[in-house]
């Protein structure tokens, strides 16, 4: 297994209760450091799949194995506390890890300039826009200096132009941080320009198909979405995705 922030899925299942079979048997290294995106239809498994590598929800067989360090999740919501400033919304994690009201103070800025957040200390959730409370989500999460952040659709309600800023900005944190990344999304372009390998999973019950590595250098410039090697990449990524998805459904 790989070192801090490492993960290695070892035969993952998960059938629920009700016999709903979600996961059928997923090996998967995720080394240390590394940026990896899951895309797949609805139904596919792929968020019980990211709950069961944040130790959310227990696989009925199989080992998910992660190495040390600090684990971080970002959902599609940003579900802040209201009553609370952004200043305080960023410090809420480090509050209750009993951390020295100085060092929450000097940390919260820090990741609240990181995230483009700087200036709105005092503000509410209610005063910001969508894709600013996505980013104070994302301070949140960062402040606590995670090894492995994982990430649930967390741009999915924002505008493209939102949404494409937004990934150029954690894929810089990213670089700079050096945390391992896991990222669920419907969005291939999205999944193809932060990260440094594609999973491709297909439904009924979740599978991997196909893994595609992405040989894109960092730091990527957002040119690199209108390159044609970019677009052929998408169209391979895309074709898996139709082929997974109609196989299964003649099955």
């Amino acid at each position: 297994m790989s070192g801090i922030g490492g993960i290695t899925l070892d035969g993952i299942s998960k059938r629920y209760d009700n016999g709903l079979q979600a996961i059928d048997t997923v090996d998967l290294a995720l080394p240390a450091g590394s940026f990896t995106s899951i895309v797949g239809p609805s139904g596919c498994g792929k968020s019980t799949l990211l709950r069961i590598i944040a130790g959310l929800v227990e696989p009925s067989t199989g080992r998910c194995l992660r190495g040390a360090g600090t684990p971080a999740f970002v959902f599609q919501e940003p579900a802040l506390l209201p009553w609370r400033t952004v200043e305080g919304n960023v410090r809420l994690l480090m509050e209750l890890e009993d951390w020295a009201t100085s060092d929450c103070r000097a940390r919260a800025a820090e990741v609240q300039r990181q995230v483009g957040l700087g200036g709105f200390e005092r503000a509410y959730p209610h005063e910001l826009s969508g894709g600013m409370r996505m980013r104070l989500s994302l301070a949140r999460a960062l402040a606590l200096r995670p090894d492995l952040l994982l990430l649930d659709e967390p741009l999915a309600a924002v505008d493209e132009l939102t949404r494409d800023l937004l990934q150029e900005q954690l894929s810089q944190l990213w670089q700079g941080a050096g945390f391992t990344a896991v990222l669920v999304t419907h969005n291939v372009h999205e999944a193809l320009f932060l990260s440094e390998r594609v999973v491709v999973m297909a439904p009924r019950p979740g599978r991997v198909v196909r893994v595609f590595d992405v040989p894109f250098a960092f730091p990527r410039a957002p040119e690199l979405r209108a390159s044609p090697a970019f677009a052929a990449l998408a169209g391979q990524v895309s074709a898996t995705l139709r082929a997974s998805t109609t196989i299964q459904g003649q099955s």
